[in-house]
């Protein structure tokens, strides 16, 4: 079911969402070789709770930690562990937070050091297949609309778009109606209407479409170990247009004064 939302509701889920924001600009300048992803959790966890929120991950659906922490062929879904970080790695770090009985759910692929071009390619074009989603979240378009443009864009730079796994609706519960598939035809799927908030999050690999769940139940890889990259924004409606309730711009600033030490 589709949960619409008023402006009052719009603005305590931007609450949660930027509370996640900050948590991964705080998390951004400790990606780093040797550190270990269960470290990471634990930063996470504290600046959840020093924002008043409680860790939207940490128990839902019996998943053990505060983050998915996901390692290079790695999509979704990895449980940190303590296995340290190394030189060329890529990580997607998603992250929720619960506050004022609203969840933020919010992602985003670091770069672990120096990292091969054609990888660094890849995160850009994720990226860039995110911001195109978030373009056609518009009053009167459909979702398959913002289906269509995450996977023309990525489909032309040769890439696979993970059919198994799909963004979704956001609100009192982290999963809600409707779905937000990362592939699909325009015209097609649920009217975007005003008020609507969902999550938008393109998983693309630079390999084959295909995944398989490794056998902790949740850790999802690509089909050929090839590396795969997440992004993820909250998206509300507000008087027709889009309307990004969270942001990159705390990662970015961490990560410009990491560049310039």
């Amino acid at each position: 079911m589709i949960h619409y939302k008023t402006r009052e509701e719009i603005e305590l889920m931007r609450e949660s969402a930027q509370i996640v924001s900050k948590t991964l600009g705080a998390l951004a300048a400790e990606v780093k070789p040797g550190v270990t992803p269960l470290e990471l959790d634990a930063i996470a966890e504290t600046c959840i709770r020093d924002h008043g929120a409680i860790p939207g991950f940490l128990g839902l659906y019996d998943f053990p930690n505060t983050l998915c922490m996901s390692l290079n062929q790695q999509v979704v879904h990895g449980i940190p562990n303590k296995t340290p970080l190394q030189e060329g790695d890529i990580i997607s770090i998603d992250c929720g937070a619960l506050k004022n009985g609203f969840y933020g759910d919010h992602a985003y692929t670091f770069e672990v050091g120096e990292v091969a071009p054609e990888v660094r390619e890849l995160l850009k074009v994720t990226k860039e297949c995110l911001d195109l989603g978030i373009a056609q979240v518009k009053k009167g378009n459909r979702i398959g609309d913002v289906s269509f443009a995450i996977q023309q864009h990525a489909e032309k730079h040769g890439y696979g778009v993970v059919r198994e796994l799909v963004g979704h609706g956001l609100g009192k519960k982290m999963h809600e109606g409707p779905e937000v598939p990362n592939f699909g035809k325009r015209g097609r799927g649920p009217v975007i209407k005003e008020g609507l908030v969902i999550a938008i999050e393109p998983m693309i690999n630079l390999g084959t479409k295909e995944v398989r769940q490794l056998s902790d139940g949740w850790t999802i890889i690509t089909g050929d170990n090839k590396p795969s990259a997440h992004f993820e924004h909250d998206v509300a409606v507000v008087d027709g247009k889009p309307e990004v309730l969270s942001t990159f711009s705390y990662i970015e600033e961490a990560l410009k004064k990491t560049s310039a030490i």
